[in-house]
């Protein structure tokens, strides 16, 4: 791989010159980087090492300054390097006259009679305002001065095309659009005023050098995390999906407290059904993590033939749970929900509602009127999701609602003597709908917070919570039912069932009893699912009996609060810490178990949905038709666009929740698809 340079563009008229096979004054084309340290660069013609960028254009011009010319160079770079130096060296005595604008003007003589060589210039002296003292320069001093701001500008040009390399590769956005006018505008507006010397990246740029410097540093990055699974652990998430095309597809991230790092994808659109290829992909996955490291799978379902993958994937490999997405879950929760009886005709009104809205204009401008430019539809990557989001929307603007159905504007309009418009209006006007919608969000307004907490609303690790987090909702269900056995005891029902069947794990338990916020306050309650879940992950963690039994002695320092556990930092941290940090500061005195307990508590209990990692990357890669290169470039762009966005999702301070809402489609079938276009030809007769 050959080290970057930046583009060095000679801007002056005089020097330009045509023809597709024209010599460049960019570095890059004529020396290899073998020390970006020191700017230590290799000539290719001659082979010799010259430190510094402007003493590797001398000896490319053979202009001298100290350093042996090259004899290697074809003569078409040497004149081209010459003409790049000698616009330097305008530069630079422009530079030196604006500096030494004030002084005499015997020193002014001194410097217009050296013009023609800077390394001629005399000493001369500059005063500084403040002072009388008199400073001394020399030309040398000032030469260095100068090729260390030249220095510092090809630096930060460098950085700069790296910059807008990564909006590229994180947005997906064609390389094409680099050469473009517009965009060659935009860059200089933007960054090429500040240097004369800065030149925007091209398609080639792009796609060639740019994107093998991010491919590199993002190998570094990863390199970092991978080193720390070693004390933390990890979970792969699973990721799959049908494409539009029929394909399957599937992409494995790979979670820790240092981050998330997208580690492959694959099409096994040909194994449909076969339990044996889907465990040797997901132990080829392990393998190459480390089956040390890996603490868990989390599925994105339990539907087809998953739910046997986990059970072989567990007897395959003892030390490791197999666990489902929380977010799936609770999803499921949701639509089992808005499938009891009341629940979904209640549903189905509120449907009625935003179809009617959204399909006619005019309806649709008087909503946004009336409740301030609101939206009451929402989007969701949780489809099940979508239809309670919507009527908490829907009952948070409730008074503008009703206003807008018995206002005039509404009255005197067309639709308002429409069959569908009459319907709506009494829908929204009648008080039974809303006692029907208010009852309805009692049971998944709860659910629905839970999901914020899970996927990151405090970003911590949620394993440890996650046991409280469902006893939260059970309870909150209850309360909000006025303790009603009747009214929640269908919820109860539906969330308890997905519960034990599908979300609960050994893991969970374990992550339970030791978060010390949770196992030191007056709710806490080890029942024999707890414990019995606690001793399961002792098992399978630690595989050596002695490690079993240390862990199992340090339980009793940890119950009791002795030693470090029972310090006054300690105590006052058990509930303000994440689980694991408390762990990682106050458990060294029970090595064993503290390395027991980190590991389970630095682990997540959702999928790599929350991520929003954009599928059709992974649909174009897996799509044949490529040649090598082009497959493998698409290879390493897909590589680092993933990262990108998986970095900078870890790095930045808002939550995951943000990316589960996406823009409403026009054909959602809570919108009603093209319906403002048949209401244009009512009014007008033509759209």
């Amino acid at each position: 791989m050959r080290n970057s340079f930046p583009r060095t563009k000679i801007e002056h008229e005089k020097y330009s010159t045509k023809g597709k096979n024209e010599a460049t004054a960019d570095i890059g084309d004529h020396g290899t980087l073998v020390d970006d340290v020191k700017y230590r660069i290799r000539c290719n013609y001659c082979g010799k090492e010259v430190t510094k960028y402007s003493r590797f254009r001398q000896h490319l011009g053979g202009t001298h300054g100290g350093v042996t010319p090259c004899d290697e160079v074809p003569e078409d770079v040497k004149e081209c390097m010459r003409q790049s130096l000698q616009i330097r060296k305008e530069i630079r005595q422009s530079y030196e006259l604006c500096s030494l604008g004030e002084e005499n003007s015997d020193s002014n003589e001194s410097i217009e009679q050296n013009a023609d060589n800077v390394e001629s210039i005399q000493p001369y002296s500059l005063r500084k305002r403040k002072h009388s003292t008199i400073i001394e320069y020399t030309g040398s001093e000032q030469e260095d001065e100068i090729l260390k701001k030249e220095e510092a500008e090809d630096y930060s040009s460098r950085q700069t095309q790296r910059c807008i390399g990564r909006f590229f590769f994180e947005n997906c956005i064609d390389f094409s659009a680099a050469n473009s006018t517009s965009f060659e505008k935009m860059i200089n507006v933007l960054v090429g005023g500040r240097s004369r010397v800065y030149k925007a990246p091209s398609c080639d740029d792009l796609k060639g050098r740019i994107l093998e410097e991010e491919l590199k540093a993002m190998r570094e990055r990863v390199r970092k995390v991978v080193c720390s699974w070693r004390s933390t652990g990890c979970s792969i998430l699973l990721d799959g999906w049908t494409s539009e095309k029929g394909r399957n597809m599937i992409n494995f991230v790979v979670d820790s407290p240092r981050g998330p790092i997208f580690m492959k994808s694959a099409d096994f659109s040909d194994s449909i059904g076969d339990v044996d290829a889907m465990v040797s992909l997901l132990s080829g996955v392990i393998e190459e993590v480390g089956v040390q490291n890996v603490v868990q799978i989390v599925t994105y379902t339990t539907a087809g033939m998953m739910e046997t993958v986990g059970k072989q994937m567990t007897v395959k490999y003892k030390s490791i749970f197999w666990t489902v997405c929380a977010s799936h879950c609770i999803g499921l929760m949701l639509e089992k929900m808005g499938m009891l009886g009341t629940e979904s005709r209640v549903l189905s009104k509120v449907k009625t509602i935003t179809k009617f809205i959204y399909s006619h204009e005019t309806a649709l401008k008087l909503m946004r009127k009336h409740t301030g430019g609101f939206d009451i539809v929402s989007s969701c990557r949780i489809r099940s999701m979508v239809p309670f989001l919507i009527l908490e929307r829907i009952q948070s603007q409730k008074k503008y609602l009703r206003k807008l159905f018995i206002s005039p504007e509404w009255k005197n309009s067309t639709l308002a003597s429409t069959a569908d418009g009459e319907m709506v209006a009494d829908l929204v006007t009648e008080d039974s709908f809303w006692t029907e919608a208010e009852v309805l969000l009692k049971a998944s307004i709860p659910l629905i917070r839970a999901l914020h907490q899970l996927n990151g609303g405090d970003r911590r690790p949620q394993l440890g919570y996650i046991y409280e987090t469902m006893d939260q909702v059970m309870e909150a269900i209850k309360e909000n039912y006025k303790g009603s056995e009747t009214k929640y005891q269908p919820f109860w029902t539906v969330v308890d069932g997905i519960w034990e069947n599908q979300l609960r794990s050994p893991i969970h338990a374990a992550g339970y009893y030791l978060n010390p916020g949770l196992f030191f306050s007056d709710d806490f309650y080890a029942d024999n699912e707890v414990k019995t879940g606690l001793l399961c992950c002792i098992v399978r963690i630690a595989e050596d009996e002695r490690e079993r039994d240390l862990i199992t002695s340090q339980f009793d320092d940890y119950r009791m609060s002795r030693g470090a556990f029972g310090d006054g930092d300690a105590v006052d941290q058990r509930a303000k810490l994440a689980p694991a940090k408390w762990w990682s500061l106050y458990g060294g005195e029970c090595p064993e178990l503290q390395h027991f307990a980190i590991r389970i508590l630095s682990q997540t209990c959702t999928g790599a949905l929350r991520y929003g990692l954009k599928r059709s990357l992974t649909e174009e890669l897996h799509m044949k038709g490529r040649n090598c290169l082009e497959q493998k470039r698409l290879s390493e762009l897909t590589f680092v666009h993933y990262n990108l966005r998986l970095q900078n999702l870890s790095a930045s301070n808002a939550d995951y929740t943000d990316v589960f809402f996406e823009p409403i489609d026009p054909m959602d079938e809570w919108v009603g698809g093209g319906g403002m276009e048949v209401e244009a030809a009512e009014q007008n007769g033509n759209f």
